[in-house]
């Protein structure tokens, strides 16, 4: 259902049917992912119920991000700095598998304009795990 209400054009061309499929196969993927998978398993269990869910409102964000349509309510800051087992490296696995499937199921310059977007998006998530566990009352560590 497209609730785009608002006259700004997509950021690049795709449509939602597009959109949910990345998001369907990413997941598939994630679930077998010797990384990441166990993270995402332990917090959402394999069940299909808890699952179909998680993919739907993940595929709201992206029509969000990319179409400006008003369909996802939430905060993935909060959400990814709450999950202790979220690891800041472990954002380049994600990434990088999220790139693989949007270059197997989008045309290329689609799959770039995506891929360029999810990696802005990473890095503000990360920088996010990153300073979770950030004390004021302390010198920054560099790493």
């Amino acid at each position: 259902m497209n609730q785009n209400t608002n006259a700004m054009p997509p950021r690049f061309p795709i449509t939602r049917d597009e959109i949910n499929a990345v998001v369907k196969k990413f997941y598939q993927r994630v679930r077998k992912d010797p990384v990441i998978g166990p993270v995402f398993i332990d917090s959402l269990t394999l069940s299909p119920e808890i699952w179909n869910p998680h993919e739907a409102k993940i595929a709201d964000f992206w029509a969000n991000a990319i179409l400006f349509e008003r369909s996802y309510n939430g905060n993935p800051m909060m959400v990814h700095k709450g999950v202790m087992a979220i690891k800041p490296e472990m954002f380049e696995t994600w990434l990088d598998l999220f790139a693989e499937v949007l270059h197997e199921t989008l045309k290329p310059e689609t799959a770039e304009a995506w891929e360029l977007l999810a990696r802005r998006i990473g890095r503000g998530l990360r920088m996010g795990v990153e300073t979770r566990s950030y004390d004021p009352s302390q010198p920054p560590v560099f790493s």
